[in-house]
């Protein structure tokens, strides 16, 4: 492997930053940020701002259920700390029967959920320019995802804090760029590892060794 030429985070091995117990490397970014320019963004997550009352939910969240929560239950938590009332769910249509559950809980916990299936509009991938012959099953009506209109639409309900569930790879960021309401993620869509990414990561030496195939990743 060729020497990279600008180092970051993950070529450390030390995460002195965590709790400083460690000399940081030489590359640290940490140790390269002007301190002035650190302050000014932590100014943000001081006062009464919306980033102050994000970061704080999160922290508190953190701290008080540290191991001890579900993402779902975590969920919740952080939506009652900055007093979200409607939750956005944007579903995949694949994983409706998730987001129904999860529906059902929100409201239980006393919250108001408004799901949008990524399929809403219903229009062909044809429609949109995607070729026949891109679809997965060709020859017929196949609609495309359209996670702006999902936005669009939880835009239009006003809600406090949308949550994704199963959003591919993409759809999820234009989603994200038109959310309004600030975004979380309960689900992250992986067909074939049953929505589980990081198990890609975790058997890099095992299963999961096409991974460390340069030539087959440039050609994806």
């Amino acid at each position: 492997m060729s020497k990279i030429s600008e180092p970051s985070c993950s070529e450390c091995t030390r995460t002195a930053c965590n709790y400083q117990d460690k000399t940081f490397p030489e590359f640290c970014l940490t140790k390269q940020l002007d301190a002035d320019a650190v302050g000014e963004v932590c100014d943000l997550y001081r006062g009464d701002g919306a980033d102050a009352a994000f970061a704080h939910a999160a922290a508190e969240v953190e701290g008080l259920y540290y191991g001890k929560l579900t993402r779902v239950e975590e969920t919740l938590a952080f939506a009652r700390r900055i007093k979200a009332k409607k939750i956005g769910v944007a579903s995949c249509v694949g994983l409706i029967e998730e987001a129904r559950t999860f529906a059902k809980i929100v409201r239980l916990a006393g919250f108001e959920p408004y799901t949008v299936a990524c399929k809403i509009g219903s229009v062909d991938k044809t429609a949109i320019g995607v070729p026949d012959e891109l679809k997965i099953r060709k020859g017929g009506f196949e609609a495309a995802c359209n996670p702006a209109l999902q936005a669009q639409v939880l835009n239009g309900q006003s809600t406090d804090l949308n949550v994704i569930i199963g959003l591919c790879v993409g759809h999820d960021s234009l989603f994200i760029r038109h959310s309004q309401a600030p975004v979380t993620v309960l689900i992250v869509k992986d067909r074939v590892l049953g929505h589980n990414p990081v198990a890609a990561l975790y058997t890099i030496k095992s299963y999961s060794a096409r991974l460390t195939d340069a030539e087959r990743l440039r050609g994806l």
